[in-house]
């Protein structure tokens, strides 16, 4: 019987990394499996399936040193997770970006900071998920929308202005559920409708007559849910008898709690 049919998992046949079967008489960790410290087809570190590797190095974390430079970049990306920290800075130009996503989840921050030009989007988000608070401002200018609107959810909020006119609509989107006023009042006047309706749900209710002519229906819809009198009774007369009905309800039940009790005699 072959070492991939000798298996209890059912998942991915037991292959090696190379291709075809596994041969442990010539791994180097061959030893290891007399003792029970692997077995093919469940934790192996010349398997192709990561889930393995993983389970190996798991057992041995002594062991992810000396596979740093090894040639399949899972067993590298992998090892990096139960490597010394001193040891990883070595594989910050590694060639793969799932090794370099690994370090910037391990990485100091002094070596962190060295990784926020990655030629990888995925390992530039990574690092800007990563970045201490007070540094993550360093990348608020990538090239890449989804490393800036990473940024947008973690920026101190007194910084989150200089991001208001971001060229993509998923940044400011970001931005307007976090940025305070005065800066979200300049967002109103947004080009976008879905900016604009976040805007609408945070933006102070005296405020909210800036959308009283919004082009976007659900702007309006949101207006009506939260606005006062009297700019409630012009939404009254609004094109739409969606928005008419929800602010006549609004209407009615503030007029409810501001009327007066009756009196008992």
């Amino acid at each position: 019987m072959t070492i991939a049919e000798h298996t209890d998992w059912n998942d991915i046949p037991a292959l090696h990394w190379q291709g075809g079967e596994l041969d442990c008489a010539r791994c180097e960790h061959a030893a290891l499996r007399a003792a029970g410290g692997c077995e093919p087809g469940r934790q192996c570190m010349q398997d192709v399936y990561a889930r393995r590797i993983d389970r190996f190095f798991r057992t041995h974390p002594e062991l992810a040193n000396q596979h740093l430079a090894h040639a399949y970049f899972e067993v590298r990306a992998i090892a990096a997770r139960y490597a010394d920290v001193f040891r990883l800075p070595s594989l910050m130009d590694d060639p793969d970006e799932t090794v370099r996503l690994q370090l910037a989840l391990r990485l100091p921050q002094r070596q962190l900071m060295r990784m926020r030009e990655d030629p990888h989007r995925e390992v530039r988000i990574r690092v800007a998920q990563c970045l201490a608070v007070d540094q993550v401002a360093s990348m608020l200018h990538d090239e890449d929308y989804h490393v800036r609107a990473t940024v947008a959810r973690r920026l101190p909020e007194a910084l989150l202005p200089q991001m208001i006119s971001d060229p993509d609509l998923m940044v400011r989107r970001e931005v307007a559920r976090r940025v305070q006023m005065p800066a979200l009042w300049r967002m109103t006047t947004d080009r976008e409708a879905e900016v604009r309706r976040i805007v609408a749900e945070r933006l102070p209710a005296p405020l909210l007559d800036a959308f009283i002519d919004d082009a976007d229906l659900l702007v309006r819809w949101e207006v009506a849910a939260r606005a006062l009198p009297p700019l409630l009774e012009r939404l009254t007369r609004d094109p739409e008898s969606e928005i008419r009905e929800r602010a006549s309800a609004r209407l009615t039940q503030l007029q409810r709690k501001t009327a007066p009790e009756p009196e008992h005699g």
